[in-house]
């Protein structure tokens, strides 16, 4: 009878076990439908795109709320409506990244873009596609350590480092 007992607990740690698991993939679930969304959802809405029992979404949903209570960002109800939001002490930050002040302007995001396909390529075919300021791009780039200059001939050839696929999370080897 003892053994009996035993093999009993052992079943239900396991079955905890898969409880907590599958609890932490749902939470997990919601948590990314609501990142990504960027906008109200209805639980209707997260119930069809998570697959998560409507009765355990509204727990999850204010499990993240708690999670999120202190932090950067905040899980917000709004009339059953759920979204994830930049928490209001920082929105300054979005709205100055809402306003173009983003780190690179949109001339030196094409020139980076440009260096990133045709790599390896000389500067000075960077300055006939881009003209005279990709200059500025490209030694901003170099102090940043996303590109890579060489000497060759009366120009130079630029080539990504791995600083530039470490910075924007690429694998070197992508497309390759």
């Amino acid at each position: 009878m003892a053994s009996f007992s035993i093999k009993m607990d052992i079943s239900k740690e396991s079955m905890d076990e898969i409880d907590n698991a599958s609890e932490l993939e749902n939470l997990k679930k919601v948590e990314a439908a609501l990142f990504v969304s960027g906008r109200f959802m209805t639980m209707q809405e997260l119930v069809a795109l998570t697959d998560v029992n409507p009765i355990l979404l509204k727990k999850i949903l204010e499990d993240l709320q708690d999670k999120y209570k202190d932090s950067g960002v905040e899980v917000v109800n709004n009339d059953s409506l759920w979204k994830m939001d930049v928490s209001q002490n920082y929105s300054y930050l979005v709205n100055k990244l809402a306003t173009g002040e983003a780190e690179f302007s949109k001339a030196e995001q094409e020139t980076l873009a440009i260096i990133a396909y045709k790599q390896p390529i000389k500067q000075s075919i960077i300055i006939k596609i881009r003209g005279n300021k990709a200059y500025d791009h490209v030694k901003k780039f170099v102090d940043m350590g996303l590109i890579i200059k060489k000497k060759q001939g009366h120009t130079y050839e630029i080539n990504l480092s791995d600083s530039f696929h470490d910075y924007f999370h690429v694998d070197s080897h992508e497309g390759n």
